[in-house]
């Protein structure tokens, strides 16, 4: 199994505990560079990958697929970390990498644990409270929704295919024991208040 891990911001305070349980019982853990190395050094050696920062895509495609070989010697029988600066699925070079993964390793799971992302470091870091409505984008127009607390899923959605989505995922009390998640087709008409949907066109 290969685990995207997130490891927040960059302060070693930020690391969940999640985190550095996963650190101390994986296998093997990867990083990206310095930083991440250095997050992750008061529990254990990791070993640093090369994730390049170009626009040349055939350099970027030919590491991603050295990197995924390399992770799957130990991901094919046990448990490979990939800690990453931020959260593994906002802006991330995990979600690159698990698709080369499932390209050339689809026997082995991929799946991701959260850290604090940029976006809600910088609200702290900044002083600012993120308390309406707002848009995220390294590039173009954005090609999804978040929506927080959806009450009437169904009707979101039905609401939101008119707008040219058609791909849609809620998440009810998230983490929570009680934690239900459902897609598209399966959208209740209603649910509770600690919910997330996700819309993508």
């Amino acid at each position: 199994m290969l685990v995207g891990l997130g490891l927040g911001p960059g302060d070693p305070e930020l690391l969940t505990l999640r985190a550095v349980r996963l650190i101390r019982e994986a296998d093997a853990v990867f990083v990206p560079g310095r930083l991440a190395k250095t997050l992750v050094a008061p529990y254990r050696d990791a070993e640093v990958l090369d994730f390049p920062m170009t626009g040349d895509e055939d350099r970027i495609r030919s590491c991603m697929e050295k990197n995924a070989d390399r992770i799957a010697r130990v991901a094919a029988t046990g448990t490979a970390v990939l800690a990453l600066i931020g959260d593994p699925n906002f802006f991330s070079t995990f979600t690159r990498l698990s698709e080369v993964m499932a390209q050339r390793y689809p026997e082995i799971p991929c799946r991701t644990e959260p850290g604090i992302s940029a976006i809600t470091a910088f609200a702290a870091a900044a002083g600012i409270a993120l308390s309406e409505g707002f848009v995220v984008t390294d590039r173009g127009e954005p090609r999804c929704r978040i929506l927080l607390k959806v009450k009437r899923p169904k009707e979101t959605a039905e609401r939101l295919r008119k707008e040219g989505f058609g791909k849609f995922v809620l998440v009810e009390r998230m983490y929570l024991p009680d934690m239900r998640i459902c897609r598209d087709a399966e959208l209740p008409e209603t649910c509770d208040y600690l919910s997330i949907m996700y819309a993508g066109r």
